[in-house]
């Protein structure tokens, strides 16, 4: 019989906060060239990420962030001053949160069940975004890479959950709106919904997301009927 769930961590970029909503301030600065100049940021932030990981050369997600937006600006032609490069960072610590966001934590609130966020981003990067869009009352435990020294999918990242509530992997639910992450906690031994917003396909990793659906809502009623005992 699959155990009960005892807490849901989400992710934090892309999954409770809209990574694109910064496209407003950087077309502001770049008219016109806003969308591709995120778009590219966010490509170039992931992939850094992963090759920092993989080569054992951890630096904090803030400095991840800022060497992927001088990349993205520099190819794409966009001349980024220092003015520019502070208001663009400060504006990632202000995202806004996906309009589903706060309604889906006020019901795992409802019913007591522990929620709490499990994220690349380093510990002043998280609180800051947190309390930027409200969302810092909803979580029992902030959960951040850098304690790890390492980023998503490393298993040590992953690890954090079990150790830090003290519950096996399979009594927790993770939840991303990245498929891949999806999966690198499912590898991991997590139970998870991946909050497929953009109807994308399904990354060709060997595994699936335990639960799929278009909204925070829909991952919210998945660990509820977890929670209550339900497959």
């Amino acid at each position: 019989m699959a155990r009960a769930l005892s807490a849901v961590l989400f992710d934090l970029y892309g999954t409770l906060l809209d990574v694109h909503s910064v496209a407003t301030r950087a077309d502001q600065l770049f008219s016109g060239r806003g969308a591709a100049l995120v778009q590219l940021w966010r490509d170039k932030q992931l992939e850094y990420s992963r090759l920092r990981t993989l080569s054992n050369r951890y630096v904090p997600f803030t400095q991840v962030v800022e060497d992927a937006l001088q990349y993205a600006c520099d190819a794409l032609r966009l001349p980024l001053d220092a003015a520019g490069r502070g208001l663009l960072m400060h504006e990632f610590t202000q995202l806004a949160p996906f309009a589903d966001a706060i309604p889906s934590l006020r019901r795992l609130a409802a019913v007591g069940l522990t929620a709490g966020v499990l994220t690349n981003g380093d510990p002043g990067q998280l609180e800051d975004a947190l309390c930027g869009a409200g969302l810092e009352e909803y979580f029992d435990v902030l959960l951040s890479a850098d304690q790890a020294r390492a980023y998503k999918t490393a298993a040590a990242v992953y690890e954090l959950g079990p150790l830090t509530l003290g519950h096996p992997a399979g009594e927790l639910l993770l939840v991303s709106g990245n498929a891949w992450d999806a999966i690198g906690a499912k590898w991991y031994g997590y139970r998870t919904f991946w909050v497929n917003r953009s109807s994308a396909p399904l990354d060709r990793l060997g595994e699936r997301p335990d639960g799929i659906g278009r909204s925070l809502e829909e991952a919210v009623d998945f660990a509820l009927r977890l929670h209550g005992g339900g497959t």
